[in-house]
């Protein structure tokens, strides 16, 4: 069977069963089952087991695993229930934040499901000899469909009708001018795909002209559904966090097995006859200095942040995505729909005959008839710009488009800007010309005035130029329009009629957005197609860029060497005329100079741009599927502002879960460095029993650090530089603060059990250690909560922080009190040890806050 495109336009038809007026109904319903076999499905998700398994996959959780297990196994041969219920908790917590993880995986797919369902494109088919608009999914082999221009062709073509049709190409052969498009071609050879002209291909755009071509290729099949399967399955670079995650898992694991096996050695050289106490101390180290909570905190922040994206209308598809967004510095946007709102009007008019009655009409209809646009069953149908002119002409003209014939038509091109009608009105014969000014003036010879129609000269020439360079400036789009009376297409001697500004408003928040993006040390970049007069109008009336230096276009691009390319992306804030491989090329530039970028779109033509960025943003309301598949985040109203707020939610994240490290990591660190001296100096000596241990990791690691993980955003979140790319999880002095704390708190801790040691006996320097390590580590939760001073705002507007230290303080009121401390071998303690114990403890959070302000001063003089 030879290709179609070695097929000439009816034999075509023939093969595929159809006919120039489309399918009947009966052959429709006859072939969906087929066709739907095509369909492009989205891929293939892991089951929810295997999500389950994905989530307990990293080195810690492991340990953590085993740990519980050894736990569960000891305290079963021993007949000791705290061991098995230890252990039992280990393994709760471990199983419930994967299958937390799970579950909200399997929310966020289902949510983009949704939103996919919502926004499927449509697209004109013929069916029985008439048009209908019907989803792009609904087609079937040997549908015929309808192009015109901006239309999306839904599936590969044989083209049937062309009349100066031409398609974008660009995202599938990377040829950067649009193709002309001839549906009477036919070849006897084998061609290259970018040489077929007689095809239309799935996900190009018609640039210009109409046609009709009949369906060959559905979905998978199709040239695009090959490439769009090939980004889908790429994979995704990780996240600045989860590759921070896991290497100081990794270093924290191996470090914590080293110390567990000194200590085990050390017991056993000490009590050579206590393997099994040793053994147990040393699983109790590993259960205390890993923070088992960590895994599950970080899942819980990254969910609550991916709930509370969604209701403000961003849908985030990789939970570690909207970290990724907090430590993003530049931000590449599109222009239409993303910082305009995409609804073109009719601004401004300027015609030199607005009170002769005859002459204005004939340019409103004008605008009415030299027009693709059409009304439809669901309201108006057509690119914005031609809607936007019919709406105009019909609220000017009470007449019915239906009123006037066609007779010809030469559809707008790129090439000559221009585009031509020939209609009937009231009996006479029209030419009617709109397009780009300086195509329409040069073919000019006549203009209308309130005096009739005059010769046009130069003075009248500046005027109209005048004009349309001022219009250009308050960022409209300027159409002109002239016409001829005459019974041809004729485009010599045309009568000038006037000029039409339309504008694509600036969302009203976007200024705002752009302004919180500088604060926050983002650069906000404009990246699109249109001309640079009206890229750089809009760009300065939201705050993008000041004047003609922060523009540049993309013919200027081409001209660049590499190195200056880098240089420009550095300088320049607004791009104007890029095709798809410019934007790639830009993202590529600004990662090479080391900046983590976002970048935003909808069209298929974005995916590559969208892939290589750092973070791909696509539109929910108009994105394509692939935009959809290819993106981390969606945002489903198409606005700058909403990526703006999924920023901020980002930084919280990130910021929350540096306040969980610096906790658990610090808190961890005093039990562990605390046991650990306490065997090396007084070997034989036990600082505090397997059981206890695993009691304060309990009180201590699950709630608390949950509660800090919830923290509301801190007032200088926006307005503070984003982080930089290589910077660690203890970079910013995270680390020193960790390491000091951690050190205070351990120092505490000793000195409470030598206290009791020196002064006491065994048991109640045992006793005093476990409650000065538990009430330490829930009065350092108020001072960790907040890199501000602790008191500075309400302490207690974190409910669940509150809820975290209430439960421990009970918990260990219920130890002191009843007898449940015995279960631990706890012993009563006097009044002299509690406000020892009490002093310690909440000495941590004067230290703390002096930190803060030692810290703080320290920085302010680096600044200075």
């Amino acid at each position: 069977m030879k290709e179609f495109y070695m097929q000439t336009a009816n034999e075509c038809v023939n093969q595929m069963q159809s006919s120039l007026k489309g399918l009947t109904n009966k052959q429709v319903i006859e072939r969906e089952a087929d066709s739907k076999r095509y369909q492009f499905k989205p891929l293939k998700r892991p089951s929810f087991f295997k999500k389950i398994l994905r989530q307990i996959q990293d080195l810690m959780v492991l340990v953590l695993l085993v740990s519980g297990i050894v736990s569960i196994i000891i305290g079963s041969i021993e007949n000791t229930i705290g061991e098995i219920v230890d252990g039992a908790i280990i393994l709760g917590i471990v199983f419930m934040n994967a299958l937390f993880g799970a579950l909200q995986e399997r929310k966020s797919e289902k949510a983009i499901e949704r939103l996919r369902q919502i926004t499927q494109p449509e697209t004109n088919v013929l069916r029985n000899g008439k048009v209908f608009r019907i989803k792009t999914k609904d087609l079937v082999l040997g549908d015929v469909v309808c192009l015109g221009p901006g239309s999306v062709v839904p599936a590969d073509l044989r083209l049937l009708e062309s009349v100066e049709l031409k398609i974008d190409e660009s995202i599938l052969t990377g040829e950067s001018e649009p193709v002309s498009k001839n549906a009477d071609m036919c070849f006897d050879r084998s061609i290259a795909l970018g040489e077929r002209s007689n095809l239309a291909y799935s996900g190009t755009a018609v640039e210009c002209g109409v046609g009709t071509g009949v369906v060959v290729k559905l979905g998978t099949e199709t040239e695009m559904g090959k490439i769009a399967a090939n980004l889908i399955t790429t994979k995704k670079e990780e996240t600045p966090l989860q590759k921070n995650i896991q290497s100081v898992g990794k270093v924290l694991t191996w470090l914590i097995l080293l110390i567990a096996t000194i200590t085990f050695i050390l017991e056993m050289i000490a009590n050579p006859q206590q393997i099994l106490q040793a053994f147990l101390t040393s699983v109790a180290i590993s259960v205390a200095a890993i923070p088992e909570s960590l895994p599950a905190v970080i899942t819980i922040i990254m969910s609550l942040g991916m709930s509370k994206l969604s209701k403000q209308k961003a849908i985030v598809k990789r939970m570690h995505a909207v970290e990724t967004l907090g430590v993003c510095d530049v931000i590449c946007s599109d222009k239409t729909g993303t910082i305009t709102q995409n609804k073109m009007s009719v601004e401004k008019i300027f015609c030199l005959c607005k009170t002769h009655e005859k002459y204005f009409d004939l340019f409103i209809k004008n605008m009415l008839l030299c027009n693709d646009a059409k009304i439809g069953e669901n309201g108006f149908v057509g690119s914005s710009t031609e809607v936007a002119l019919l709406k105009f002409a019909q609220q000017k003209c009470e007449e019915k488009l239906q009123t006037y014939t066609r007779i010809a038509e030469r559809p707008f091109n790129s090439k000559d800007k221009f585009m031509l009608t020939l209609n009937n009105v009231n009996g006479q014969n029209f030419c009617f010309a709109k397009g780009a000014l300086d195509r329409i003036l040069n073919k000019c010879t006549f203009y209308v005035s309130e005096r009739g129609v005059l010769p046009l000269d130069q003075q009248i020439k500046n005027k109209i130029l005048e004009k349309n360079q001022s219009m250009c400036q308050d960022a409209l789009r300027v159409i002109a329009f002239a016409y001829k009376q005459t019974d041809k297409l004729n485009s010599t001697d045309l009568i000038f009629q006037g000029l039409v500004g339309m504008i694509d408003p600036p969302r009203p928040e976007i200024c705002d957005a752009v302004k919180r993006c500088r604060e926050a040390g983002m650069r906000p970049i404009m990246i699109t197609g249109d001309y640079k007069v009206t890229a750089l109008a809009i760009a300065k009336k939201v705050g993008i860029a000041k004047n003609e230096q922060d523009i540049i276009s993309g013919e200027e691009l081409d001209s660049l060497t590499i190195e200056q390319f880098e240089e420009i992306v550095e300088i320049k804030n607004v791009f104007a005329r890029v095709s798809p491989e410019h934007k790639v090329k830009i993202v590529e530039a600004l990662k090479k100079c080391g900046h983590i970028v976002a970048m935003t779109g909808d069209g298929v033509n974005d995916a590559p741009s969208l892939k290589c960025a750092n973070i791909g943003i696509g539109m929910g309301k108009t994105g394509t599927d692939v935009v959809k598949e290819t993106a981390d985040v969606l945002i489903s109203d198409d606005n700058f502002a909403t990526i703006v707020v999924a920023v901020q939610e980002g930084r919280k994240i990130y910021s929350n879960i540096q306040k969980t490290i610096k906790y658990l990591f610090s808190a961890n660190m005093a039990e562990i460095l605390s046991l650990f001296f306490i065997t090396i100096f007084l070997p034989g000596k036990i600082f505090l029993l397997p059981v206890q241990i695993l009691f304060v990791n309990l009180i201590t690691d699950s709630l608390p650090g949950i509660a800090l993980g919830v923290e509301p955003v801190e007032d200088g979140a926006m307005k503070e530089k984003p982080r930089k790319a290589n910077a660690t999880l203890f970079s910013n002095g995270m680390g020193a603060n960790l390491l000091i704390l951690g050190l205070v708190q351990t120092v505490l801790t000793l000195g409470a059990y030598l206290i009791g040691y020196y002064f006491y006996c065994d048991s109640v320097a045992m006793t005093m250690a476990f409650y000065t390590l538990n009430l330490l580590q829930l009065f350092y939760m108020f001072t960790a909560r907040t890199n501000e001073f602790c008191f500075k705002s309400n302490p207690f507007k974190n409910k669940m922080l509150t809820c975290a230290f209430a439960v421990g303080i009970v918990l260990l009121l219920l130890m002191a009190t009843t007898g449940l401390g015995k279960v631990l071998k706890l012993i009563n303690l006097d009044i002299l040890c509690w406000c020892i114990v009490l002093v310690f403890s909440l000495s941590i959070i004067l230290i703390g806050e002096l930190y803060k302000l030692v810290e703080r001063r320290v920085k302010n003089k680096k600044l200075h």
